[in-house]
C-alpha cells in the first residue's frame, strides 16, 4: 500500500500513458446536501440559486461550452430533478412565450440547446472523489474535466480554455490553482511538487489545510480539473477517510505517482458562491459587470453606503 494523504489511504493503480486528446467532456458535481444554505436548500438544489438571473450552475456548463466542451455530465442526488429540467427542452414554455412575443424566449431556447446534458445519480454523497467516479460509464476511456459549481472562475482567455490549452501542451492533467495569501493557506488543499515554469508545477502530492509554517507552496486547489480515465481506477484504489467520503485529491495524487499531473496557476478572478455571504457577495460583483444592472446598481450601493455605519 502506497501511504494515504489525510483522508485516507492510498493503494495501487493500474498505469496509464497518456495520449493528448482533445477534451469534449465536462463533469460538474451537484450532487451535494448544500447543508450551509439550508433550509432553502432542503427543496432547492444550491446550484439553481440564483447569480443574478441565471442559477450557479450555468456558468460552468456556458464557460465548458464556450471552450469547445461537446458533453455536460451532471451528477446529482435524489431531489434533484430542477437542475436537470433547467437545461431539458421545455416545449410549452417555448409556445407560451413565442404567443406573448417574449423576448426572453431567445434565452430560454439557447439554455436548452447549449449542449448534450447527461444527468447521472449519486445514490449517497460520500465525497468529490465518488461522486467523480460516478460518471465513469458516462465519460468513457477520455480526458474529462470536472468543475466544481460553487467556484465561479473568470478570465480572458476563459480559465477552462487555460487548463485546455496546458493539457494540450504538457501531456498530463491538469489542476487549476491560484495563490493565495500565506496566512490563508490553512484553509485549503495546497500544492506540493517540482515548479517547472512561472505558471506551471509538476504535481507530486497535495497537503490539506497544512500550517502555515508547514505549507510546502503558497499555491490552493480550486479546480477546474483536466483528467486522464485513469483516474477512475485511481479512485476505485482509494480508502474512504474517517467519515467514510472519497477525496478526489486521493486520487490524483495517486495518479500523480505513475503519470504527469501538473498544477496550472491560472489567470482569473475566483468568487466563491458556496455559502451565503459568498453568494450574495458574488451576485453583487457580477452584476456591476452586467450593462442592464450595473448603473443602477453602482447608485444603490453608493447611497446605501452612506445610510449605514461602515
Amino acid at each position: 500500500m502506497i501511504p494515504g494523504g489525510a483522508h485516507g489511504a492510498i493503494g495501487a493503480c493500474g498505469w496509464y500513458t497518456p495520449r493528448v486528446m482533445p477534451v469534449r467532456t465536462a463533469v460538474i458535481t451537484a450532487a451535494g446536501f448544500g447543508t450551509r444554505f439550508l433550509p432553502v436548500s432542503k427543496s432547492v438544489p444550491k446550484e439553481m440559486l440564483p447569480l443574478v438571473d441565471r442559477p450557479v450552475i450555468q456558468y460552468a456548463v456556458e464557460q465548458a461550452v464556450e471552450a469547445g466542451i461537446e458533453r455536460i455530465i451532471i451528477v446529482t442526488s435524489r431531489g434533484k430533478t430542477a437542475t436537470e429540467d433547467y437545461f431539458d427542452l421545455a416545449p410549452d414554455l417555448e409556445r407560451a412565450l413565442e404567443a406573448r412575443n417574449s423576448p426572453k424566449l431567445d434565452e430560454v431556447r439557447r439554455i436548452s440547446r447549449l449542449a448534450d446534458v447527461i444527468a447521472v445519480r449519486q445514490q449517497e454523497q460520500l465525497g468529490l472523489g465518488h461522486a467523480v467516479l460516478t460518471a465513469k460509464q458516462a465519460v468513457g476511456d477520455e480526458p474529462f474535466i470536472v468543475y466544481l459549481p460553487d467556484e465561479i472562475l473568470l478570465g480572458t482567455p476563459s480559465v477552462t480554455r487555460q487548463l485546455l490549452d496546458a493539457h494540450e501542451r504538457l501531456g498530463g492533467g491538469v489542476v487549476g490553482v491560484q495563490d493565495v495569501p500565506r496566512a490563508e493557506v490553512v484553509r485549503y488543499g495546497v500544492v506540493a511538487g517540482e515548479q517547472i515554469s512561472d505558471r506551471e508545477t509538476r504535481l507530486s502530492h497535495f497537503v490539506e489545510k497544512p500550517s502555515v509554517a508547514d505549507a510546502p507552496s503558497d499555491l490552493a486547489i480550486f479546480g477546474p480539473y483536466v483528467l486522464h480515465p485513469s483516474i477512475f481506477e485511481c479512485l476505485a484504489s482509494v480508502t474512504a477517510g474517517a467519515i467514510g467520503e472519497l477525496q478526489l485529491t486521493d486520487g490524483i495524487a495517486l495518479q500523480a505517482k505513475q503519470e504527469p499531473v501538473f498544477a496550472y496557476r491560472f489567470d482569473g478572478r475566483r468568487f466563491d458562491a458556496g455559502t451565503p455571504l459568498g453568494l450574495l457577495e458574488t451576485s453583487v460583483e457580477l452584476a456591476l459587470e452586467r450593462p442592464e444592472y450595473g448603473p443602477e446598481l453602482r447608485a444603490w450601493l453608493a447611497d446605501l453606503a452612506k445610510r449605514i455605519d461602515l
